[in-house]
Order: structure tokens, then C-alpha cells, then sequence
């Protein structure tokens, strides 16, 4: 078993609780609390598994994230998160 439940699972200090290595590929779970970040982004798709708040992505789209999203991060994209609602992901990056 890698977690008995990631909704409430303790995360380390960098926000995240790694679950696995596959090659080249990270599997984890990453929180953020409410307020605004600016990141520069790997290559990543995650589902959201609780929280609320919007990722707007330097083009100009704008995602609503809510329980049971996915959505696809490329290398490099410039992003900023607004988290209305502690947000907690399961995440693949690679």
C-alpha cells in the first residue's frame, strides 16, 4: 500500500507526500492553502481531490479547479494558482 488515505495523509514540508517512482515518472500528492503562487511548471497531470480555486495560465486560459478535475501541465508553461479552498492533487510528473 503506498498511502491508507491520501485525503488526510501528512505531507513533508515541501507540501508534498511522493508515493512512487516509475522510471522517470514521480506519482505524489501536493497541497496548497489558500492564497496565490506563481510557478513555473514541469510536465504533469493531476486530478484534484479536494479544494477549490483557478490555475490561469500565461495565454490567458483560466481553469476552474474543484474535486474530480484533471488537467495537463507542459515543461515550462508560466502559471498562477489562486486557492479559495485548501487544494489537495494527486499528481504524475515527469
Amino acid at each position: 500500500m503506498l498511502a491508507a488515505d491520501v485525503l488526510t495523509a501528512a505531507l513533508g514540508p515541501d507540501r508534498t507526500l511522493p508515493l512512487a517512482d516509475l522510471g522517470e515518472v514521480e506519482v505524489g500528492v501536493w497541497e496548497m492553502t489558500p492564497g496565490t503562487e506563481q510557478d513555473t511548471e514541469v510536465d504533469e497531470v493531476f486530478v484534484v481531490l479536494a479544494g477549490h480555486g483557478t490555475v490561469v495560465f500565461a495565454d490567458g486560459e483560466v481553469v476552474a479547479l474543484a474535486p474530480g478535475v484533471a488537467v495537463r501541465l507542459r515543461a515550462g508553461e508560466r502559471t498562477t494558482w489562486t486557492v479559495t479552498e485548501t487544494l489537495r492533487k494527486v499528481y504524475v510528473a515527469g
